[in-house]
């Protein structure tokens, strides 16, 4: 983008002039590197609608942090430059807010800033063990090995939580689905056929008025569901930003049957895999313990977490510390004693990470293969119903005639 500016110079002389840079935020930087006071800056492109800068549509995905992850794994261990790799990766990026992010991280490196202080200042984007774990590569000066275990790591993240993510987005669409048609056959077809039910003057069957009676609530009454249903959405919306609001909302989504066995083994399978790559990476227990408290994405293991961690901190072994919260199964406390015994606590969470990894695929299956005949039992229960109520009556009001 083409940028106009007004600045005063280090003499005092008034500057004018216009600069090339993907967003302001790196076109003000550019100039106070010029040691330039801006006093106005403003874009002189005039963009379309297609062309506006939209967050939402431009909103960073965790495969777009997959897939960079994996090309700086593959710069660096060519031997590019940490800086040449991020200028690269910036102009090449399909994403146009993560290609402003990684313009950004490029202008602080050249300013002397380290990597992960640069990837800090973009905490939506890079999370807290993603951060740390470059930090620890720095440290060791195993930076590209440090990348390429990020991008496995990320790769086996993301293959877990989509396949999960994909698993759930069938049934809700056919649940959808199915309401939203027997929303319009109650309202738009059943009191046609009700009408002249009525008007034959014959008896209507018990299940018929139940039909019939369900039909007319929601003709008369149905702006009311719509309104409470906005209601309890805007509820749980508002309660979920609150600390005991969002630990009482994951416990019931880990209460859930089936579902939340697949919950409690994507958690477990992520604890375990987070650990042990910052195991494997150089950073130590206490502190691995609090970033993957605050990267497993559910209050209750957070909170599960953060105890671990205390109890740690004050001498008790992890395994100890684990024991303690029911929420942790007895297979990876035993696993994580013996890891402590023998010194490979790294290895042995990375094999439980695995095995967690396979559970959560099983579960995901098994979920499928279940929901897939419940749901075609269901809907052919309701449609069937549905149909008996309506078409019962017309069949014996016909016989009459």
């Amino acid at each position: 983008m083409l940028f106009s500016y007004s600045a005063i110079d280090k003499d005092g002389h008034e500057r004018s002039g216009t600069i090339e840079a993907p967003s302001q935020e790196i076109a003000v930087g550019a100039l106070q590197r010029r040691e330039l006071i801006i006093s106005s800056i403003k874009s002189s492109e005039k963009s379309s609608f297609l062309e506006m800068d939209l967050p939402f549509f431009n909103k960073v995905s965790n495969k777009d942090v997959v897939i960079l992850s994996r090309q700086i794994a593959t710069l660096f261990e060519a031997q590019v430059s940490a800086l040449r790799v991020f200028r690269l990766l910036a102009a090449e990026v399909d994403n146009k807010q993560l290609g402003t992010v990684l313009s950004t991280v490029g202008d602080d490196l050249q300013g002397g800033i380290s990597i992960s202080k640069a990837l800090s200042r973009h905490p939506k984007v890079f999370t807290q063990f993603y951060v740390n774990m470059v930090h620890a590569g720095e440290e060791s000066g195993k930076l590209s090995e440090t990348f390429v275990y990020l991008a496995d790591y990320l790769d086996r993240s993301y293959e877990v939580v989509s396949k999960a993510e994909n698993a759930l987005i069938y049934p809700a669409f056919v649940i959808a689905v199915f309401f939203a048609v027997m929303g319009l056959m109650l309202t738009l077809v059943i009191p046609k056929i009700s009408a002249v039910l009525v008007d034959s003057g014959q008896p209507i069957p018990f299940y018929t008025g139940v039909i019939i009676g369900l039909s007319n609530f929601l003709i008369h009454y149905g702006f009311i569901l719509i309104i409470a249903l906005i209601g309890l959405g805007f509820y749980i919306w508002q309660l979920q930003k609150t600390e005991n609001g969002k630990l009482l909302l994951d416990r019931i989504k880990l209460s859930v049957p089936y579902v939340g066995d697949l919950y409690n083994k994507l958690y477990l399978s992520r604890i375990a895999d987070n650990f042990a790559t910052m195991l494997l990476s150089g950073i130590s227990v206490v502190e691995a313990i609090d970033i993957t408290s605050s990267v497993v994405g559910n209050a209750a293991f957070e909170k599960v977490l953060s105890a671990v961690a205390l109890d740690v901190k004050a001498g008790s072994p992890i395994s100890a510390a684990l024991d303690k919260h029911p929420e942790i199964p007895g297979i990876m406390v035993a696993m994580t004693r013996v890891g402590e015994e023998t010194g490979e606590l790294g290895k042995i969470l990375s094999t439980l990470a695995k095995f967690y990894n396979r559970e959560v695929t099983n579960a995901v299956d098994t979920l499928v293969g279940l929901i897939e005949p419940i749901m075609i039992v269901l809907l052919g229960l309701g449609v069937g119903i549905l149909l008996t109520a309506v078409l019962m009556p017309i069949y014996n009001l016909a016989g009459s005639i």
